[in-house]
């Protein structure tokens, strides 16, 4: 990949070099939370090599469904712009291949378990800090190095169960439910993105790296507003509301005559400019819900009034006219819905380039716009550019293929 954008037709491509051109990042990373990191920083320009071990990103086998060269989507949906390379590390000959690549990196990123780099003489401290004085070197694992479950491995449902995020999802009669996407894992992806950005944003002024820490579970803690909020005002343990709001009402899913839709009237103003729009002035004045919290203490009563009066209409047609008059509302849309939907091709959701679709970059700036430029990468589909690029001979590459440090075929 290169730094220009790609000149194919297609939906949501790059069409600048990127915020980031330049950056070069070292991705050890695999499955989730650091694929998607690296996705995001390749949308705006980096250039991400990615390192996989013999038997490759697992994720790669993460289905069905799969591709045709065999790719399940929980690959390919979070590492498009990346160029692969097979390397094994546990070969003493593949860690001075990692040492060389990381001369003119700006990024390190892993996931193994903590204390695998420095049992394998590639610690931050010890070792790569001073040798690449300019590196940010990030690590994400589920605890960290250190404390009560410190080297312990995490992942994403599990993290869910352990900071309290299972126990506000669902509701009082299912019990503590697991979100049904990984959030604590996109999450820390994101997470370690910022993270990344603002240590190369410091590196601006000192001139030197640093050690990133990222945990799924601060993470995933990270996330448990209002509910932790709430807790440390009231004492009182949060408990799963299922889809209304905590703190707030309406704010939920309401049955209408076509679909189910959504509506968030977020203080008293919003609820009685709601009840004019729904020609029902006088329920403002109903003691039972003239405030938000007399609202939230009158939920069900309130929740039986507006089904009455939905009962009859057009999910659709109700939500866009509320949208119309400024009240926020939606219908609960399938997947499918959502991505054939007018406003998801408007703002370049889905992104096609050749035979790859998938979600597009949320992050849309003026001057660079960022997106798709290349297709996930098949296993070691860039052994042999990536390393002559980087000052590999002919006979180098052969070396390390007949000792088995570059690997072609992914070994299962």
């Amino acid at each position: 990949m290169t730094d220009a954008p790609p000149t194919a037709d297609g939906k949501g491509l790059a069409r600048s070099a990127g915020a980031l051109a330049g950056l070069r990042v070292i991705d050890l990373t695999r499955v989730l939370g650091g694929p998607y990191c690296t996705m995001v920083l390749s949308d705006h320009g980096a250039e991400v090599i990615k390192l996989e071990p013999p038997q490759g990103d697992e994720v790669r086998d993460w289905g069905p469904p799969f591709d045709e060269a065999g790719d399940a989507s929980y690959f390919v949906g979070v590492n498009r712009n990346k160029r692969s390379v097979g390397l094994d590390l546990s070969k003493p000959a593949g860690k001075d291949v990692l040492l060389r690549l990381l001369e003119g990196a700006d990024v390190l990123i892993e996931n193994f378990k903590p204390g695998s780099m420095e049992k394998w003489g590639l610690g931050y401290d010890a070792v790569l800090k001073s040798r690449f004085p300019r590196l940010v070197h990030c690590r994400v694992s589920g605890f960290g190095g250190t404390g009560p479950l410190g080297g312990f491995p995490g992942y994403d449902a599990v993290l869910q169960a352990m900071v309290g995020l299972m126990s506000i999802n669902g509701t009082e009669t299912s019990g503590p439910t697991r979100l049904g996407n990984p959030i604590v894992d996109i999450a820390t992806g994101l997470f370690s993105t910022i993270a990344i950005l603002m240590a190369l944003q410091e590196r601006e002024r000192s001139g030197l790296g640093q050690y990133c820490d990222m945990t799924l579970h601060d993470c995933g803690m990270a996330l448990l507003h209002p509910h932790a909020a709430n807790y440390f005002l009231s004492g009182k343990r949060p408990k799963a509301t299922g889809n209304p709001h905590p703190n707030l009402a309406p704010y939920s899913k309401f049955k209408t005559k076509t679909c189910e839709i959504f509506v968030a009237a977020g203080n008293d103003p919003a609820f009685r400019k709601f009840c004019d729009f729904l020609g029902m002035p006088e329920m403002a004045q109903d003691p039972r819900f003239a405030t938000n919290g007399a609202r939230v203490t009158n939920r069900d009563a309130l929740t039986e009034v507006l089904e009455r009066r939905f009962a009859e209409e057009d999910g659709h047609d109700l939500t866009r006219r509320m949208l119309a008059a400024g009240l926020p509302a939606g219908p609960v849309l399938h997947v499918d819905e959502a991505m054939a939907a007018e406003h998801t091709a408007h703002r370049a959701m889905v992104t096609e380039l050749g035979g790859y679709v998938g979600l597009g970059t949320p992050i849309k700036l003026s001057r660079t716009p960022g997106g798709t430029r290349a297709a996930p990468p098949r296993f070691a589909e860039h052994t042999e550019a990536v390393l002559s690029a980087r000052g590999f001979s002919a006979e180098e590459l052969k070396a390390l293929r007949a000792s088995g440090v570059l690997v072609d075929q992914r070994r299962r």
